[in-house]
This record gives structure tokens, C-alpha cells and sequence, in this order.
């Protein structure tokens, strides 16, 4: 029986198993399995590959997006760019394997912004300047969308920190994207410290959080009028993509990154 799983820690907010889970069920697809690892630490990934002798790929999520690459003997060129991986693929020789790391969270979230539609002349403001902060910067440059980082500790004149948002940087930014995972179950009470007052109708608002499906950010942003949508159509974009990494299909899928 093959096996596929995800490695991060904690992952009580994750779908991912219940996504291919369904998928497995509806596709007809039989002796294979979804496990969820729950790693308190990124160097256990070894031990996790060794002890399931059927273990063919991996789904990586946070805080390990980052650290699980020196563990990796190859990657797709595009983790050069972005400096982080969601998805892994194992390919085995006998008691011997090797690692290629892959990131299928663009072709998601270029599917998602594709799919919100976005005006012409938007400027995105990215709360987080982590690795999805990242992934969401190298999506925005590709599509041309002009973009302003803000973190917790900026580490450049390019970044913001939170208390530096003003009225004038919430108007001149129509798209406004939670990359930070501030709000994610279990702490739905907790949202970014943005000035909400001054969000209005002309603001589309994304959260790459899906669990909840409302976290408190979008319920703020849609009590102000703006437009929401939520990050679980990126979910189950970059799940079809990493199927086919590890389904020896993405050659022709990645073409379209």
C-alpha cells in the first residue's frame, strides 16, 4: 500500500487528509493511505521516511517549510527563488532514498488571485513576511502586481512594521493578504493589528488561513464591506499539484508556474 502524509506541528487545523482522503474515495484510487505527522521537531522527517518503507511523498506545512531543506538531495529550481517547500517526493532504492522538494503553494495561490479577479492597478499589502509572505511576493511579481511586506521585525526599508500602518497605507493598497497564520485554529480569536476602520467595499481581502473558514481577519475586513475569500482553494490547488509531482506527472503541470 503506497503512502502519503504531512509533516508539520501542530496539525489539528489541517484538511489536508480529509481532502485526499475524499479524493482517493471518489477517484476510485485503492490501496493507498493520508497520514498526518505531527513533528515537534524537523529532524524526526528522518525517522518518519525510514520507519514507512511505503512512504512516497510528502506535504510540508508550518513551521517546517523552511527547515526541512537541508534535508532534501534535490529541488525543483524554483525553491533557488523562494527559499521554501510544501511538497516532497521519495523515491526509493532498497533501504536507500532521495528527496526533491517542490512548491505547488504558487500554482495555488496563482490560481486563487486569477480566480479573485483582481483590478487593474491593484497594490497588494502582504501581512507576514514569512514563507507564505514569500510565495505570495513571488506570485505578486509575476502577475505585475506592485506589493508592500509587513512584519513583525522588518528586516529592510521595503518592509513595514504593523505599527507603521496608517490610513494612507490601508487606501493605497486594494488587496490586503493575512500570509501570517494569526488566526488559524485553535486561536480564532487572534487577527492581524491592522487598522480595520479604514477598510472599505474597494478592498478585496484574502486569507491563506482556511480553518476556520471565516477566520476573525475576514469577518473584520467583511463587516467593512470588503471582498473575502478564504485559503482553501489554494489548499486544494497545490494538493492536484503535488498528486501529480508524485504521480510522475508534474513536468507538464509545472509548465503552467
Amino acid at each position: 500500500m503506497k503512502e502519503f502524509g504531512l509533516i508539520g506541528y501542530p496539525l489539528g487545523h489541517a484538511y489536508s487528509q480529509k481532502y485526499f482522503e475524499n479524493k482517493f474515495r471518489e477517484s476510485g484510487i485503492e490501496d493507498v493511505k493520508y497520514t498526518l505527522f505531527p513533528i515537534s521537531e524537523i529532524n524526526k522527517i528522518t525517522n518518519i521516511i525510514s520507519s514507512h518503507k511505503n512512504l512516497c511523498g510528502l506535504n510540508v506545512t508550518t513551521p517546517y517549510k523552511e527547515l526541512v531543506i537541508p534535508y532534501l538531495h534535490d529541488m525543483d529550481p524554483l525553491i533557488i527563488k523562494l527559499g521554501t517547500v510544501n511538497v516532497i517526493s521519495i523515491d526509493r532504492d532498497n533501504d536507500s532514498y532521495t528527496l526533491k522538494g517542490y512548491n505547488t503553494d504558487v500554482y495555488g495561490l496563482e490560481k486563487t488571485f486569477k480566480e479573485l479577479d483582481l483590478p487593474a492597478g491593484c497594490k497588494a499589502l502582504i501581512l507576514g513576511s514569512g514563507g507564505s509572505g514569500k510565495t505570495c511576493a513571488y506570485v505578486l511579481e509575476k502577475m505585475n502586481i506592485p506589493y508592500t511586506v509587513v512584519s513583525r521585525n522588518p528586516l529592510s526599508l521595503k518592509q513595514l512594521a504593523y505599527n507603521d500602518i496608517t490610513e494612507a497605507t490601508i487606501k493605497n493598497h486594494n488587496l490586503i493578504i493575512n500570509a501570517s497564520p494569526v488566526g488559524m485554529y485553535p486561536n480564532i480569536g487572534n487577527c492581524p493589528y491592522i487598522p480595520y476602520n479604514f477598510i472599505g467595499d474597494e478592498h478585496t481581502c484574502f486569507d491563506l488561513v482556511y480553518n476556520p473558514a471565516e477566520t476573525l481577519f475576514l469577518k473584520k475586513c467583511s463587516d467593512a464591506g470588503a471582498r473575502t475569500m478564504n485559503g482553501l482553494t489554494m489548499l486544494y490547488e497545490q494538493a492536484d499539484m503535488a498528486w501529480k509531482i508524485w504521480n510522475k506527472t508534474e513536468k507538464e503541470c509545472l509548465l503552467e508556474i
